[in-house]
């Protein structure tokens, strides 16, 4: 069973000779064969140029160039759609995660009846417990709560995943901290164990407070994709009839405070907040409809189907 090893690099030249020799030693002891998928996304430093030197003393190494720098859930994807082995690790290239836990994973995953191993980084931010540590357990506890799968480590890049899991996925924007949720979704068994964490050599961290939000955006695209993608109408149409009685409550008031004499339609806000209730519910409505016929364009143009079969018996098509 061939192993392939994903690494997402961004401006990680120095750290490339170190992170190798790591690799290198923790992937000898595997026995089943292994390549090393690296994906530079859009660097500006040498670290094209090192992995385009690996990748020519190394056949094991095979190096991918993204034109522009499109953030590491298109790089991870660029990789995971070149990966040939039947395990997919992905790793960051940064040196904070230690190669030396992959064969860990790799075992767990062959042995423990499931699909994907999710590293978790136990022991990350200790030193920083109000400024990194607590937001993390807070994030990681609200994506577990919205998506339905409970990691303490939802954003960790270390995880083994069986090469079927991505049959049919494709992943957008941001989604890489939502790997594991998605295709658990999907049906994927998951498990998480505690992984090792170091401290950044080189370089400063890519990830700040600024993006939060960004996650909090894509958390909200998640949770749609999971519940609404194949009823769209339910979503929208939802909010446009509670949007619709708000709208005729409004009107009803009006008509009754007019006829009690306690106020005229033109004295209170009223009428106005029925009329553009009544609207927004229309045009949420007529939004779900068009998101309903969007998404069987989507399946049918595509050939897509809206399910997932994971096991045929008796049957060969």
């Amino acid at each position: 069973m061939k192993l392939s090893v994903v690494i997402p690099i961004h401006n990680e030249a120095e750290s490339i000779p170190l992170f190798r020799e790591d690799l290198t030693k923790a992937l000898g002891q595997f026995v089943g064969g292994y390549e090393v998928v690296a994906v530079d996304d859009g660097s500006t430093d040498k670290s094209w140029e090192k992995l385009r030197e690996l990748a020519r003393t190394d056949a094991r190494w095979k190096a991918i160039r993204l034109r522009t720098h499109q953030g590491q859930t298109a790089a991870l994807m660029a990789g995971i759609h070149n990966a040939k082995g039947d395990i997919i690790v992905t790793i960051d290239g940064d040196l904070e995660n230690d190669p030396a836990d992959i064969p860990r994973i790799v075992s767990l995953l062959g042995s423990g009846g499931c699909d994907i191993v999710s590293g978790w980084r136990q022991h990350r931010w200790e030193d920083r417990g109000l400024s990194r540590r607590l937001p993390s357990r807070i994030a990681n506890w609200l994506i577990s709560r919205i998506t339905g799968l409970s990691l303490h480590d939802h954003g960790c890049t270390l995880k083994a995943y069986k090469r079927e899991v991505f049959d049919g996925v494709e992943l957008y924007g941001d989604m890489h901290r939502f790997v594991a949720a998605y295709l658990s979704w999907k049906g994927a068994r998951v498990t998480e164990v505690p992984v090792t964490h170091r401290s950044r050599r080189f370089g400063a961290s890519h990830y700040g407070v600024s993006r939060t939000f960004r996650v909090l955006l894509d958390l909200v695209v998640m949770k749609f994709l999971n519940t609404y993608m194949n009823h769209p109408i339910r979503f929208f149409g939802g909010i446009g009839f509670v949007s619709f009685l708000l709208g005729f409550f409004a009107a009803f008031l009006a008509v009754v405070l007019k006829l009690l004499h306690f106020a005229d339609l033109v004295e209170t806000p009223l009428p106005v907040f029925s009329a553009l209730f009544i609207i927004v519910g229309v045009q949420m409505i007529v939004m779900g409809i068009l998101a309903e016929m969007l998404m069987r364009t989507y399946y049918e143009s595509q050939g897509k189907k809206p399910y997932v079969i994971s096991e045929k018996i008796n049957l060969t098509t």
